[in-house]
């Protein structure tokens, strides 16, 4: 190989390095992907959708691990989380990833009366948004089957669910989903969200573990700041079966979508 095509080649090499250590950096300070592994946000996001989680939405680590990793003490934010945004978090004790909404901010009184959510005191808003409709079948790579509110139906019928158009204070709209009316978290006591912490719950909220349950029970409890990892800001692909590769089973309806 002449010196002209070693050279050709080394910088090749050097170029692809060089631009695997910038995508690495720039996924660790400023954005991470996240697939929705679950049903518990529907249907604001559905499982399937893949996003980028905008890790300086909240500021940022002084430390080197990367936020999705560890705590993130001594943050520096950028702005305050604000009550609505759909935010992905490290779940104070499991050490995994979950995404939810933003319900209760430090010193806000959070309760569920009769399914009605209810923030220091007072109901939320809710319309009428008519049914979320799907087809009763197995969803995404875990082949998680979707309840309905119209249990029991079989595989291939229609599954649905009661959707309400929830406003939360200061907040912008967006839906929820409810499945039944008997459920063990529509009837809660009041949760007074400490200072530096904040309280979460999914929007399809008959079939999510949020901080309406303790840590030590399986949920969520409250969330300290030093975990959060960033807001969910759009829906970049979005795909219905087992696999990214089966094409068919994409949704582009849902590409670049953003998130309310």
């Amino acid at each position: 190989m002449s010196g002209k095509s070693e050279s050709g080649v080394l910088e090749t090499i050097k170029t692809i390095v060089w631009a695997l250590l910038i995508a690495g950096v720039f996924r660790t300070l400023f954005f991470q992907p996240f697939w929705i592994p679950s049903g518990s946000m529907k249907d604001t996001l559905l499982i399937g959708d893949f996003l980028f989680v905008n890790k300086m939405a909240y500021g940022y680590s002084q430390h080197s691990c990367p936020m999705s990793a560890c705590p993130i003490e001594g943050r520096i934010f950028a702005s305050d989380p604000v009550r609505g945004d759909v935010v992905v978090f490290r779940h104070p004790t499991r050490g995994v990833d979950f995404i939810k909404r933003l319900i209760g901010l430090p010193g806000d009184t959070v309760q569920v009366v009769d399914g009605v959510l209810q923030i220091n005191g007072a109901p939320v808003k809710l319309e009428d948004g008519g049914k979320f409709i799907e087809t009763k079948a197995l969803q995404g790579p875990n082949q998680l089957m979707p309840r309905c509110e119209n249990d029991p139906v079989g595989q291939g019928a229609d599954c649905v669910k009661t959707r309400k158009i929830e406003t939360l204070p200061g907040g912008t709209p967006h839906s929820i989903l409810n499945i039944t009316d008997n459920w063990v978290a529509d009837n809660t006591p009041v949760y007074t969200v400490p200072a530096g912490q904040y309280f979460f719950m999914g929007d399809n909220r008959d079939n999510s573990e949020d901080s309406r349950f303790a840590a030590s029970s399986g949920g969520v409890g409250f969330v300290p700041a030093e975990y959060l990892i960033g807001r969910a800001d759009r829906i970049m692909f979005s795909s219905a079966g087992r696999s990214l590769f089966f094409f068919w089973t994409w949704r582009p309806d849902r590409f670049f979508k953003a998130i309310e």
